[in-house]
């Protein structure tokens, strides 16, 4: 997501000739987006997207326990 914000803001600078940036080819402009298909393709393959939205799920899941533990006061046992 990092790659895309950044294309995108490289992508604008070079279209509107501000600073430095319009002097850059446009290799270099648009190298954050082959960076982004690479990283998307990388996280497919080795299964990290599917390790976060399953961590996200546990979460949610926790949260909710928990939740429904204090509501009938069996909640997280603290020491007196």
């Amino acid at each position: 997501m990092y790659f895309l914000g950044i294309g995108i803001v490289l992508l604008l600078l070079k279209y509107l000739e501000v600073g430095v940036v319009a002097t850059w080819s446009w290799l270099v402009v648009l190298s954050p987006f082959g960076l982004a298909v690479v990283w998307w393709a990388w996280a497919d393959w080795s299964g990290y997207t599917k390790k976060k939205a399953m961590d996200k799920m546990d979460k949610r899941k926790q949260a909710r326990i928990d939740k429904q533990r204090e509501a009938i006061g069996t909640g997280i046992k603290r020491r007196r």
